[in-house]
C-alpha cells in the first residue's frame, strides 16, 4: 500500500524557511504557523517540519516512507550547520523537541518529546555550555519522563511518584527546590523504572531517541485521547498529523529565564489587554499542565522588561498579520525571547462575538469574514441560562474564569466516575488538582470542570474553551484530594465525591449546592426585554445583534418556526421567524378536547362521527384564527393529523387495570370497555409505520376535511378583519402521488365551498411532507400535485436507517459514536451520505416538474449549524426549527451564503 502512495509524496521534510501559515494541510497549524513567524522575522529557534502526507504513509503502511530517513538527516545536517552544534555530541550537545503538530489544534491530545539529545555522555557536556550543572540534570530527567511516558508506554503515574518521593526525601514542596545531586539521583530512578516497564534500556544514541519520537508522535494520531477529541470536535479522522523538530531553548535556565503563553486579548471576554501566564525558570510543559501556578503575564514587564516590551510588540504585529485573537507560545532564555508557536487562538462564545465586532470596527476584517468568526454552536451557548446572582448562595471559592457557562452537578474526582455516572443520568462536575489529556472521557462527560491549578492557558481551561464546556480553574484555596475523593474548601468544609456544588465560568466563583439560573441576556435581547449597552452583559448583546445583522443581510435561506400555538408563534416572531414551517395540529386535539377525540375514535356509525368532528371544528378554527394573526403577513404551513390515533387514547396497561378493578368491584366500566377495544384495535406491532398521516385522512372520513375547513374559515375570517394570513395545508407522510390527489382534491372542494360561503377568494398552498424514502425516488411525479415539498428530516432519517428514534438512542447510539461508526448522531446533524442525497434528488426532481416549487425543511435538522450549510447547498429556500433554534439558523444561513460565495469565487 505504501508503494502505491509514495510517487504521490514529492517532499516530506520542509525547513521553517519554507513553508508559510496556509500549508496547514501539509505542514499542520504549528508547523505552519512556525513557517510564517520565520518569514515575518521573529526570532523562532531554527527547525524543520515532518509533513502530514509522511505520517498517512506510516499510518496506512505501517512504516515510514523509504525516502523518509535521508530528507531527516539532511535536514538535521543543516540544522546542525546552523546551530555550529551535532546532535548530542558529549562536549556541546545540539538538543531538539520533536512535536506533534495537525491541521487542527488539538491541545494536548497529542504527543511531545522535549530535550532530545541528551544522555550520560551529553549531560555533562550542557552543564558546561550552560554553566548550570542543575539545569543539565533537570532537563535530562525531563526528557525521560517524557520519552518513557510518551514513546515507551510507561506509566506516567511512575515518574511522578518518584518524583515526589524525591521532594519528600529533600523536604520541599517544588520541584525547583531539587539540587543537581537530588536531580541525578532521580535520573537514576527513571531509568531504573524504564528497564523494569519498558524491558530496555533508555536510548543513548541522540538518532535513535529522535527517530523513536517522530514514530511514536505518527502513532499518537491514532492514541484513544486523540481519535475521542477528534469525535467530539468533528475533525476528520484521515489528516494525519505533521511532526516539528525544533532546536531547543531553555526556559528552566534559572530566574533570568522562563516560559509562558499570551494572547493577544481575553479569550474569555474578548477584551482588550495584556492576557497569559508566566512561569520562571520553568519549560513550556510546566505551564500548560498547570502542575505549577503561574504569574500573570503583566508581572513579566517587572521581571524582565526588554522581555516583555518586545513580546508586546510581537504580539501587536501578529494580531495584525492573522488579523485575529493569536494564541502564543514563548520562552525566555537568559534574556533572549524565543517564539515556540502561534495559531489562531481558541476563545468563548461570548469572546468570538466580541472580537468579531472589534475587528471589523479596527478595519481589519469585513462583515463577511466576521460571519466566519463565529458560529451558531457558540451563539447557542450564549443562549443558556446564567446564575441568579440575587438567590443566596454560599460561595465557598473562587479560581480564574476559564470559560464560561452556569454548571450544577455532582463533585466527582476523576474521569472515570464524571462518564460512569453520567450514562447513568446524573449530572456532574469533573473535579481536579490539574486535568491532563488523559481526563478527556470525564471532561467530555461532565457539566462543568473544576481545577484547584493552573491559569486560562493549562490544559483544562483550553480544552474546556474549545469544546464550550463551563470551566473554572486555579482555584487554589480548595485542597482537592483526589485519592481520598473529597475538596476541603475554606473553613474546613468538606465537599464529598456526591455533594452538588456549582461553578460559575464567567466570575470564577465556586458554590456549594445547586444555585438556580436565570434567562441569558441574549435570550432576553431576542425577547426584546434588553437593549445594547454600556456594561459587560450589554456589549455582548450589541455585539451579537451586530452579527445577526450580518446574516441577515447576507443569508438567501429564510428561516421559520416549528410553532403549535398564538404563544410560540409570537415568541417565534420576536427571534426573527419568517414565518412557520411546522404547526402539528395534533398537539392541538390534546387537554381537554382529548375526550371529543376518544369519541371519534370510538363512533360506530357514521352520524356519530360526523357529530364528533362537527364539535372539533370551531375549536381548530379558533387556534388557526389566534395563529394567523400571531404570524399576519407571514406563511403558516400547517401539517393535517400525523400521528397514530392510538396515540390519543389511555395507555393500554393502565387502561387495562382499570378495567380490571372494576370488574372486581361489579362497577360500572362500559367506557372503559369500549375504549380498550378500541386500543387493541388500533394496536400495531410498528406503529409509526403503521395508520398514520395521509392513511388517517384516507381511512376516516371527514377527518382532513374538517381540518382543511377549519383552516379555510379562519383565512377567510382574518381576511374579513384586515389581517394577511398565508396559511399552506400540508399533507404528512404520503409516499405516492395518487394519495396526494385524492387528499387534494377533497380539499380543493372544501376550500371551495367555504370561498363560496364567505365570499372571499382564500390562495392556500397545498404541499406534502417528503419523509419516506419512496416520496423522495418519485418526487418528480408527487411534484405535479404538490405546490410545496417540506423535508421531514427525523421520519426520513428513521425510515432510510431503519431506525426507531425513541429506542436505537438509548440503546446502541453510544457505542457506535464511540466506535466511531458515527462521528454524530444522524438524527442531530443530517446523514449527508444516505439521508442527504434523497433530499438532493428529490429536491432537484421535483423543481424539473414545477420549476416554482418551494422547498423547505421542517426536521430537527432545520436548527443544526452543519446541517443548515447542507441545506443552502441544495437550495432550499428555507429552514424551519424551534423558536430557540431560530436565532442560530439564521447566522448559520448567513455563514452558509458567505461560504458558498466564497467557493464560488475560487
Amino acid at each position: 500500500m505504501s508503494e502505491n502512495k509514495e510517487p504521490h509524496v514529492a517532499k516530506l521534510v520542509y525547513d521553517f524557511t519554507e513553508g508559510n501559515k496556509d500549508l496547514k494541510d501539509l505542514l499542520g497549524g504549528k508547523g505552519a504557523n512556525l513557517a510564517e513567524m520565520t518569514n515575518l522575522g521573529l526570532p523562532v529557534p531554527p527547525g524543520f517540519t515532518i509533513t502530514t502526507e509522511a505520517c498517512k504513509v506510516y499510518l496506512d503502511s505501517g512504516e515510514e516512507p523509504s525516502a523518509l530517513r535521508d530528507e531527516v538527516s539532511a535536514h538535521l545536517d543543516a540544522l546542525e550547520t546552523k546551530m555550529g552544534k551535532k546532535l548530542g555530541q558529549p562536549d556541546n550537545p545540539l538538543l531538539v523537541s520533536v512535536r506533534s503538530g495537525a491541521k487542527f489544534s488539538m491541545p494536548g491530545m497529542m504527543d511531545t518529546v522535549l530535550n532530545i539529545g541528551l544522555s550520560d555522555k551529553s549531560v555533562k557536556g550542557l552543564a558546561d555550555q550552560a554553566g548550570d550543572e542543575r539545569f543539565a540534570w533537570d532537563s535530562y530527567r525531563r526528557l525521560i519522563q517524557m520519552f518513557g511516558k510518551t514513546v515507551l508506554g510507561v506509566d506516567g503515574d511512575l515518574f511522578e511518584e518518584a518524583l515526589e518521593k524525591a521532594k519528600e526525601a529533600k523536604k520541599v514542596t517544588v520541584d525547583t527546590d531539587l539540587e543537581a545531586a537530588d536531580l541525578k539521583k532521580l535520573v537514576t530512578a527513571f531509568k531504573k523504572i524504564v528497564k523494569k516497564e519498558a524491558g530496555r534500556d533508555f536510548p543513548q544514541d541522540p538518532r535513535e531517541q529522535m527517530d523513536l519520537a517522530i514514530k511514536a508522535v505518527f502513532d499518537s494520531w491514532n492514541g484513544d485521547r486523540a481519535k475521542l477529541y477528534r469525535r467530539q470536535e468533528r475533525i476528520p479522522h484521515d489528516l494525519g498529523t505533521a511532526v516539528n523538530v525544533c532546536s531547543m531553548v531553555f526556559g528552566n535556565l534559572g530566574p533570568d529565564s522562563g516560559t509562558g503563553v499570551a494572547f493577544t486579548r481575553d479569550p474569555a471576554s474578548g477584551h482588550q489587554g495584556v492576557y497569559g501566564d508566566y512561569l520562571q525558570n520553568a519549560q513550556g510543559e510546566d505551564v500548560v499542565a498547570g502542575i505549577r501556578n503561574t504569574v500573570p503575564l503583566a508581572e513579566l514587564e517587572q521581571i524582565d522588561k526588554k522581555s516583555y516590551d518586545q513580546l508586546m510588540q510581537i504580539m501587536e504585529t501578529l494580531e495584525n498579520h492573522y488579523k485575529d485573537l493569536c494564541d502564543i507560545e514563548f520562552t525566555i532564555e537568559r534574556g533572549q525571547l524565543w517564539m515556540l508557536q502561534t495559531r489562531v487562538g481558541k476563545r468563548t462564545a461570548g469572546a468570538a462575538f466580541r472580537i468579531a465586532t472589534q475587528l471589523v470596527d479596527q478595519g481589519l476584517i469585513d462583515e463577511a469574514e466576521a460571519l466566519q468568526r463565529v458560529t451558531g454552536a457558540q451563539l447557542a451557548q450564549l443562549m443558556f441560562p446564567r446564575f441568579d446572582e440575587e438567590a443566596k448562595v454560599e460561595q465557598v471559592g473562587r479560581g480564574i474564569a476559564a470559560s464560561p457557562g452556569a454548571a450544577v452537578g455532582k463533585a466527582v474526582f476523576d474521569s472515570y466516575t464524571a462518564v460512569k455516572w453520567s450514562r447513568s443520568g446524573e449530572k456532574v462536575i469533573l473535579v481536579r488538582r490539574e486535568t491532563n489529556p488523559d481526563d478527556l472521557d470525564g471532561m467530555i462527560a461532565a457539566e462543568g470542570i473544576l481545577t484547584s491549578r493552573g491559569g486560562k492557558t493549562s490544559h483544562a481551561a483550553v480544552v474546556a474553551r474549545g469544546m464550550g464546556k463551563t470551566c473554572v480553574c486555579g482555584a487554589e484555596e480548595l485542597e482537592v484530594d483526589t485519592k481520598r475523593r473529597r475538596m476541603t474548601v475554606p473553613g474546613g468544609h468538606v465537599v464529598e465525591e456526591g455533594d452538588v456544588i456549582s461553578i460559575d465560568g464567567s466570575s470564577g466563583k465556586v458554590y456549594l449546592g445547586e444555585v438556580p439560573v436565570v434567562p441569558s441576556p441574549v435570550v432576553e435581547y431576542f425577547e426584546g426585554r434588553m437593549h445594547a449597552g454600556a456594561d459587560d452583559a450589554d456589549e455582548l448583546v450589541e455585539a451579537v445583534h451586530r452579527i445577526i445583522g450580518y446574516a441577515d443581510r447576507m443569508r438567501r435561506l429564510r428561516v421559520r418556526a416549528n410553532a403549535d400555538n398564538a404563544e410560540d408563534a409570537l415568541r417565534a416572531r420576536r427571534f426573527g421567524a419568517q414565518g412557520i414551517g411546522l404547526c402539528r395540529t395534533e398537539h392541538m386535539f390534546l387537554g381537554d378536547r382529548r375526550e371529543l377525540v376518544e369519541r371519534l375514535i370510538l363512533a360506530d356509525t357514521e352520524a356519530e362521527r360526523e357529530e364528533s368532528l362537527k364539535e372539533l371544528l370551531p375549536l381548530q378554527k379558533a387556534d388557526f384564527v389566534e395563529l394567523f394573526k400571531a404570524m399576519d403577513g407571514l406563511p403558516v404551513t400547517i401539517r393535517l393529523l400525523d400521528p397514530p390515533l392510538h396515540e390519543f387514547l389511555p395507555d393500554i396497561t393502565e387502561l387495562s387495570v382499570r378495567v380490571a378493578l372494576a370488574e372486581s368491584r361489579q362497577e360500572s366500566h362500559e367506557n372503559d370497555l369500549r375504549l380498550l377495544q378500541a386500543v387493541h384495535r388500533l394496536h400495531e406491532q410498528n406503529p409509526m409505520l403503521g395508520l398514520r398521516g395521509v392513511r388517517l385522512g384516507l381511512v376516516i372520513p371527514g377527518l382532513f376535511t374538517m381540518q382543511v375547513r377549519a383552516i379555510a374559515e379562519a383565512a377567510a375570517e382574518r381576511k374579513a378583519a384586515k389581517g394577511d394570513p398565508r396559511a399552506e395545508i400540508m399533507i404528512p407522510l404520503v409516499g405516492t402521488v395518487q394519495e396526494l390527489e385524492i387528499v387534494r382534491e377533497e380539499a380543493d372542494q372544501v376550500v371551495a365551498e367555504v370561498e363560496a360561503a364567505t365570499g372571499t377568494q382564500l390562495k392556500l398552498a397545498i404541499g406534502t411532507m417528503i419523509e419516506l424514502p419512496r416520496a423522495a425516488l418519485t418526487a418528480g411525479q408527487i411534484a405535479e400535485a404538490a405546490e410545496f415539498f417540506s423535508f421531514g428530516t427525523n421520519d426520513l432519517t428513521q425510515t432510510v436507517w431503519g431506525f426507531s428514534r425513541d429506542d436505537v438512542e438509548a440503546s446502541f447510539f453510544t457505542a457506535y459514536l464511540e466506535k466511531g461508526i458515527f462521528g454524530v448522531s444522524p438524527f442531530e446533524t443530517i446523514d449527508k451520505d444516505g439521508v442527504g442525497s434523497l433530499v438532493s434528488l428529490a429536491a432537484k426532481a421535483g423543481r424539473e416538474t414545477r420549476p416554482d416549487l418551494k422547498l423547505g425543511v421542517c426536521g430537527e435538522h432545520g436548527g443544526d449549524p452543519e446541517s443548515v450549510h447542507f441545506f443552502h447547498e441544495v437550495g432550499l429556500d428555507y429552514v424551519s426549527c424551534s423558536p430557540f433554534r431560530i436565532p442560530v439558523a439564521r447566522l448559520e444561513a448567513g455563514r452558509a451564503a458567505v461560504q458558498s460565495e466564497g467557493s464560488d469565487h475560487r
